[in-house]
């Protein structure tokens, strides 16, 4: 098994997959976890490989982009079976990747460490500065508002109420961004949230202040 062989043909895969997304999930997403996740498995010491694996598939079986999760999970395993992945990491990379949404909140906690960082640095996408460039990306996608102050931000939820409930872009700052630095899996993914939390807050002060004419 010629590992960056392997790697190179699925950036190429990913790339055509992605490169015209436009809801935030595109091949620039996929890059940038991509390397977080390779930073990170050199810190944490995982296997490189397998992280970088899934950082790249991780948005092919996206339920978002696809009729449903199955049929997502199951074009990420034909693409590992036409590369010749070995049946072994195939299970792996399909466990991380299946796992690793947020779903409103309602998730397991990864059972690898390749997993954990993978989880992380999809998150850590989500937050910072271009997690709030994601969001409003995203919200534009689905036709959602910026902001309605009559319509509160949602508590608890079911993974279907998260993906198809009414919401705005500001609401999902508190429904899914402002919980994702208490949720980190490993040191280094705690570390980076720390800084990208705070961008969030200030950002929200901001906000807030200019939607009442002041600032």
């Amino acid at each position: 098994m010629n590992k960056e062989k392997i790697l190179q043909a699925t950036r190429e895969y990913v790339q055509r997959e992605l490169e015209n997304e436009s809801s935030g999930h595109d091949w620039w997403h996929i890059y940038r976890v991509t390397q977080l996740a390779i930073r990170m498995a050199e810190r944490e010491g995982a296997d490189q490989f397998i992280c970088e694996l899934s950082a790249l598939l991780h948005d092919i079986a996206d339920e978002k982009l696809n009729e449903s999760e199955e049929i997502g999970l199951q074009k990420v395993r034909s693409w590992l079976g036409q590369v010749q992945v070995e049946e072994a990491l195939i299970k792996q990379i399909l466990e991380i990747i299946s796992a690793m949404s947020f779903k409103g909140g309602n998730r397991p906690p990864m059972s690898s460490l390749e997993g954990r960082i993978v989880q992380d640095a999809d998150r850590l996408d989500a937050i910072g500065a271009i997690g709030i460039a994601r969001t409003f990306a995203y919200s534009g996608a689905k036709g959602q508002l910026i902001y309605d102050p009559k319509l509160p931000p949602r508590e608890a939820m079911s993974a279907e109420e998260y993906r198809s409930g009414k919401s705005t872009a500001i609401n999902h700052f508190y429904e899914k961004l402002l919980k994702l630095k208490e949720l980190m899996n490993t040191e280094t993914g705690k570390s980076i949230a720390e800084e990208r939390h705070q961008r969030l807050v200030t950002y929200l002060e901001d906000f807030y202040l200019e939607w009442n004419g002041k600032g």
